[in-house]
């Protein structure tokens, strides 16, 4: 018990906040970061301008500096602390500097789309942020955590450097930007609700930070306005609750979707003549696969086996939407050669595993083969008497049993009767030799030589 004792005080002390925090030096800095005036907004303008280059270029390092540059995460806590302390004073302001941070992202990111002279040809960076997934969700939510506490305790280190890196507000904006640039709406929602998703799970971190820590309250001057104003509060809670929890469970089911509908594609890449080079995912109306097909066409039985393999990753035959016009499909002819590399690949890799264990049984066979001529040879230079030698390798089936036993049988033939101490010796060695205990020694006469011997 004094062991466990210790261990439990010794985890209190490490996980213990009394005497590292100082919520009002992390309200009043908060409280000073919400503002988009002056610097701040020029800032964020030129850091939005470096993020949208390096979505451009698909350069990682360059969007991580305009990460670290950008001032973001200010309105954001803002809006948690008000919420905790119910300050609307202090939520109107934080909401309004934080859609003042949107416009001014949006405006410049448009504007940039629509004078680079940079090539698009794969945006890959871009194109990552637009479609939202739960890990995005719990970043938000545990970048939002280690900020907070970053606000909030006495010695301040380089945490909020990494949660503007983690958080990745910034991206979205500029993906959303570029979605408007190039009339791309699916592009623009999908990035605008990543970047509402940051916001929400951000939020919502440090609300319960703020409670948990427990922050000042706001002061009313009378109960009227008091419950007035934390009924507000609630409503507002409940609202940024509900689409969290609501969109993380969308999520969790959308990755889950994926994980299988991927699976399933990867293990059954041939169908019949047919073979799959590509597929992608939606969600807009109920979960569904599209297969791009290359080969001859399905005919009806391949396509029912398909739907069949299909239920056994949790897939239903209206999830799943097959294209075999692939021959319109921008980029096709470089995905169909692609493709067709993957699958002789595939086929290689699979020829060679078969060569491989037939190597393998190849070479236990021939370890497992008898040297028989060798071994003759040794039993009759030490035993002059004995002229053949027969070696077999076979089952032996015990008296009674179900199951039979691996059995080398030698036979012996001699021109004279060997002695019982030879014939054990004899065994002995060639258990050693054959390397098995296994083994059954059978010694006998010449027929003719047996026939020479005088009666009694």
């Amino acid at each position: 018990m004094g062991l466990i004792e210790h261990t439990v005080r010794q985890i209190r002390t490490i996980v213990d906040l009394n005497g590292h925090m100082d919520t009002e030096s992390a309200e009043k800095a908060i409280r000073s970061n919400i503002y988009f005036r002056g610097p701040n907004a020029w800032i964020l303008a030129v850091a939005i301008i470096i993020a949208s280059v390096g979505l451009n270029v698909n350069s990682i390092p360059v969007i991580i500096g305009a990460m670290l540059i950008s001032p973001l995460m200010g309105p954001i806590f803002g809006i948690g602390l008000a919420l905790g302390t119910n300050d609307v004073s202090l939520l109107k302001a934080a909401a309004k500097n934080l859609l003042i941070m949107v416009c001014i992202s949006l405006v410049v990111s448009l504007v940039y789309f629509l004078i680079t002279p940079l090539s698009l040809t794969n945006p890959t960076e871009l194109l990552a942020r637009t479609n939202p997934t739960i890990f995005d969700v719990i970043i938000a939510l545990f970048g939002g955590f280690a900020g907070i506490f970053e606000q909030c305790r006495k010695e301040k280190g380089t945490v909020f450097s990494g949660v503007a890196i983690a958080t990745a507000l910034m991206p979205p904006l500029c993906t959303a930007g570029y979605g408007l640039a190039s009339g791309n709406l699916p592009h623009f929602l999908g990035a605008i609700y990543l970047f509402v998703i940051n916001c929400l799970f951000i939020t919502l971190a440090t609300y319960i930070l703020v409670k948990y820590l427990g922050f000042h309250q706001t002061e009313f001057q009378n109960e009227k306005l008091k419950r007035r104003t934390k009924s507000f509060i609630s409503l507002l809670i409940i609202i940024f609750i509900i689409p969290s929890v609501w969109s993380a469970v969308m999520l969790v089911k959308h990755n889950n979707f994926e994980e299988k509908a991927t699976e399933f594609v990867e293990s059954h890449k041939s169908i019949g003549k047919s073979f799959i080079y590509d597929y992608t995912f939606s969600h807009s109306n109920g979960s569904k696969i599209e297969i791009f097909m290359t080969g001859e066409p399905l005919g009806e039985t391949d396509r029912n086996n398909l739907y069949e393999a299909a239920k056994e990753y949790g897939l239903e035959a209206n999830n799943i939407i097959i294209n075999e016009h692939t021959t319109e499909r921008q980029g096709s002819d470089t995905e169909v050669i692609k493709s067709l590399y993957d699958k002789m690949d595939a086929e290689i890799a699979k020829r060679d595993e078969r060569i491989r264990l037939l190597e393998e049984e190849l070479r236990k066979v021939k370890g497992d083969e008898i040297p028989y001529v060798q071994i003759a040879k040794e039993i009759i230079s030490t035993n002059p008497s004995i002229s053949d030698i027969r070696i077999t390798s076979g089952a032996s089936v015990p008296s009674g049993s179900t199951s039979a036993e691996q059995c080398v049988l030698v036979v012996a033939d001699s021109r004279e009767e060997l002695p019982e101490e030879q014939r054990i010796r004899l065994t002995q060695w060639l258990k050693i030799r054959l390397n098995t205990e296994n083994l059954m020694l059978m010694v006998r006469m010449k027929p003719e030589e047996k026939a020479e011997q005088p009666a009694e």
